[in-house]
C-alpha cells in the first residue's frame, strides 16, 4: 500500500529527517551553521547529537513495530554519504543498507527522502556565502550561482543515481525534495537556514535562479532513479496551509486581500506541481507558466502533502513581499495579516501558529479536484506539544479530515505522522516536541505518548472507532495547553513555520 498502490489502499506511517535526529553528523551544513563559535557559525541552537537517531537506528524500529505502522518515511543524509566531494563513505552506505534491511524484515516499507533541508558543506559553504573565487571542490557556491548552480544540480543527480543503485532493489518509493518553497525561502530568502543567504528583496535576480535550479535538480533526480528502476515511484512533498484573506487581524472579504491569499496559495500549493506537470516555469510569479522547461515535464508520480497550520494573508499596502503583493502572517511583519484562532485551545505555542483540522481537508479536496490523476499522501502532519491528549486529538482529527476527503473521492493513500520521536526542529531548536515518542535528552530514552498509543490502536485496527472519535475527534475545543492565554496571542505571529 502507499503511493505505488492502487487507488483505495491506505497506509499508516511515521516520518523523520536525518539531520533532525542523527548524531555523528559533522559534515552537514547544519552542524557547521549551528555549532558555537569559533569552531562554527553559532546560529541558533546547536544540533549536536540531535536525538542520537544514527546510533539508535536499528533499535528505533521497535517503536514503529509497537504502533503496527506499515511504513517509515526517513531521509538519507547526503553529507554522510559524501562528506567530501566525490568521496563516498562506504560505512555510511552499509549503515543505511542494514537499516533498510531491518525495516523490511519488520514488515515496514521504507520511503526515502533524498534532500530534506540539508547539504554537505561543500555544496554551499555558509562561511563563504559570496563565493567570490568561484566554484571549487570545497564550495560549489550553491543553487542559483551562474556557474555553481548547474554543478550542484549535477551532484544531486549523481547522488540520486548512487542511492538508486545501492538501495533500489529494496526501496521503491522515493521523495526527491522536501517542502521546496519553505526550504528555499528559509535558506535563500530570509537566511534562517544554511547557507544563510538573504535574497527576499532580490527575488527576480537572485531568488528565482535558485528556484529554477532546485526544480531542475528534482527532474534530474527523478530521471536518475527511473534509469535504475523504471518501476520506482518518485515524488516530492509540499508544505501547505489553510490560507485565509485577512486585514486588521480579522478575516477579510476585501478583493485585495482575497487576491493576495490566492497569490500565496498559488506559490505555496500550485506553482511547483504545475511546473513539473506542464514542463513550464513562472519566473516572475505572475500566474503564467511562460518559460519552457520541457525537461521537467511529467516528473512526478505522487505528491506528499504536509499540513500544520492556518494563516492569514493580507494584500494591503501591496504586501511585505512585493513580487506577489502579499503579507502572510509571518514573524514581526504582521501588517494586519495575523488572525485569532477559531478557539484558544487550537494555538500551538511552541510554533506560534494555529492547528485547524479542516484545513487539511480543504487542501486535499483542492488537489484531488485540480489533479485527479495524481496520487496524494499526507507525508507529514503533527502537533508540537507535551500534553498527551492533544497529540491524540491531532491524530484523530487529522485522520477524520483525510477520511472525509477520501469519502468524496480524493486519492489519498497514506498518513505519516510527524514525527516518530522528538527531534531538532531546525531554527526552533529542541523546544518543540512533535514526537509520538518523547526523547529524554539526558539519557536519550524514548517513551510513548498518548499519540503513539492511539495511533497504534488505529493502525492495528485500520479504522477509527466511535469511541476514539467521541473522545478525541470533531472540531470543538482541544485539551488546553498550559499557560496559553485566553486571547491566544501567541498564535498571531510566525504562522509560516519551518
Amino acid at each position: 500500500m502507499g503511493p505505488l498502490s492502487t487507488k483505495g489502499s491506505f497506509r499508516f506511517g511515521a516520518a523523520s529527517a536525518a539531520t533532525q535526529i542523527e548524531d555523528q553528523n559533522p559534515a552537514t551544513d547544519w552542524y557547521l551553521f549551528t555549532r558555537p563559535k569559533p569552531e562554527g557559525l553559532g546560529n541558533g541552537v546547536f544540533v549536536g547529537d540531535a536525538a542520537k537517531g544514527y546510533s539508535k537506528a536499528i533499535e528505533d524500529i521497535a517503536l514503529l513495530k509497537a504502533m503496527k505502522l506499515d511504513s517509515y518515511r526517513f531521509s538519507i543524509e547526503w553529507a554522510r554519504i559524501e562528506p567530501v566531494r566525490d568521496q563516498i563513505d562506504e560505512a555510511a552506505i552499509k549503515h543505511y543498507s542494514d537499516f533498510i534491511d531491518a525495516l523490511i524484515a519488520a514488515g515496514i516499507k521504507p520511503v526515502v527522502t533524498l534532500h530534506h533541508f540539508s547539504n554537505p558543506v561543500w555544496v554551499d559553504d555558509p562561511r563563504d556565502k559570496e563565493c567570490l573565487a568561484g566554484p571549487s571542490s570545497t564550495n560549489l557556491c550553491g543553487l542559483g550561482h551562474s556557474v555553481g548552480g548547474p554543478m550542484v544540480v549535477k551532484e544531486m543527480e549523481q547522488h540520486a543515481r548512487l542511492m538508486a543503485q545501492r538501495f533500489g532493489d529494496r526501496v521503491h518509493e522515493w521523495g526527491t525534495l522536501n517542502e521546496p518553497v519553505n526550504y528555499l525561502l528559509a535558506s535563500f530568502g530570509i537566511g534562517q537556514f544554511p547557507p544563510g543567504k538573504v535574497y527576499v528583496l532580490e527575488l527576480k535576480s537572485k531568488f528565482i535562479p535558485v528556484v529554477r535550479d532546485y526544480l531542475s535538480a528534482h527532474a534530474a533526480m527523478y530521471k536518475a532513479i527511473k534509469a535504475i528502476d523504471p518501476s520506482a515511484s518518485v515524488g516530492l512533498s509540499l508544505s501547505v496551509g489553510e490560507f485565509v484573506p485577512s486585514a486588521d487581524n480579522e478575516v477579510s472579504a476585501d478583493p485585495i486581500d482575497v487576491a493576495a491569499r490566492d497569490r500565496v496559495v498559488y506559490v505555496y500549493h500550485h506553482l511547483v506541481i504545475e511546473a513539473l506537470r506542464q514542463g513550464r516555469f513562472d519566473p516572475d510569479l505572475d500566474g503564467t507558466l511562460d518559460e519552457p522547461q520541457p525537461g521537467w515535464q511529467g516528473t512526478l508520480d505522487w505528491l506528499g502533502v504536509q499540513y500544520y497550520f492556518r494563516s492569514g494573508v493580507s494584500g494591503q499596502n501591496d504586501g511585505l513581499i512585493p513580487v506577489i503583493r502579499a503579507t502572510p502572517c509571518f514573524g514581526s511583519f504582521d501588517n494586519g495579516s495575523c488572525l485569532p484562532p477559531h478557539d484558544a485551545t487550537f494555538c500551538v505555542p511552541a510554533m506560534h501558529y494555529e492547528f485547524w483540522a479542516p484545513g487539511i481537508y480543504n487542501v486535499l479536496h483542492d488537489f484531488s479536484t485540480r489533479w485527479p490523476d495524481l496520487p496524494l499522501v499526507v507525508s507529514e502532519s503533527g502537533l508540537a506539544t507535551e500534553v498527551g491528549p492533544r497529540r491524540a486529538e491531532n491524530i484523530v482529527r487529522t485522520l477524520e479530515q483525510i477520511d472525509r476527503a477520501r469519502q468524496e473521492g480524493a486519492d489519498v493513500r497514506g498518513y505519516y505522522h510527524w514525527s516518530l520521536y522528538d527531534n531538532f526542529e531546525w531554527a526552533e531548536g529542541f523546544k518543540p516536541r512533535f514526537g509520538l515518542y518523547t526523547v529524554d535528552y539526558n539519557s536519550y530514552a524514548r517513551n510513548a505518548t498518548d499519540g503513539a498509543i492511539v495511533l497504534g490502536e488505529i493502525a492495528g485496527a485500520r479504522s477509527l472507532t466511535v469511541a476514539q472519535r467521541s473522545r478525541y475527534g470533531g472540531e470543538g475545543p482541544m485539551t488546553a495547553e498550559p499557560g496559553v492565554p485566553a486571547s491566544a496571542a501567541l498564535c498571531t505571529k510566525n504562522a509560516i513555520g519551518f
